[in-house]
């Protein structure tokens, strides 16, 4: 009987530490899905495996912890807002350069907060920590902006590009007023 007792307690421990490993890696997976949002989805779609996916999730946000991103100033970020108006006029005669100027204003302010020059890829992968439902704004405009590179695409792929552009920089200078006020 002693034995059984052993066998039957055995059991019940490891239905447990099945249960609780369960547990957490439901709750992890919440925890990242009410995070990323879409990017959790893309993530899903780029892995093909939800372990996997998570695993690069969660690698992201260790990368960016490490990184010290910090918010723009007031005044500086005004002072990007107002770059930002001119490059926006600037597409009406000239939207190819516009655009060019639009992912240089955008490198410009990653840069000033923190995050390092890398590869589209890489940025886009840092950005979406922080920024994961404007990232794919990101992804369009750069696909949008490489149709023109390659020649292909009009006047209404810029315009749609200069609008993803626009999105992802309104966001990365809205996060950063967000975080000045909370520190005044």
């Amino acid at each position: 009987m002693n034995e059984a007792s052993l066998i039957i307690g055995l059991v019940i421990v490891l239905a447990l530490i099945a249960v609780a490993i369960y547990v957490a890696q439901r709750q992890r997976s919440h925890q990242l899905r009410t995070h990323f949002g879409p990017e959790y989805d893309h993530a899903l779609e780029g892995y093909g495996h939800k372990r996997a996916a998570e695993r690069a999730l969660a690698a992201r946000a260790k990368r960016v912890d490490k990184l010290q991103i910090q918010p723009l100033s007031p005044l500086r970020r005004d002072e990007l807002h107002g770059r930002w108006q001119v490059v926006q006029a600037k597409f009406v005669d000239n939207p190819g350069s516009a655009i060019d100027d639009a992912h240089g204003l955008l490198s410009t302010v990653m840069r000033e907060q923190g995050y390092p020059n890398a590869k589209f890829e890489d940025e886009v992968e840092l950005l979406s920590v922080h920024h994961p439902v404007v990232v794919q704004h990101y992804r369009a405009a750069h696909e949008l902006a490489a149709l023109r590179s390659r020649g292909q695409g009009g006047t209404e792929e810029l315009r749609q590009a200069m609008i993803h552009y626009r999105a992802l920089f309104e966001d990365l200078l809205n996060a950063n007023h967000k975080e000045n006020r909370r520190e005044a």
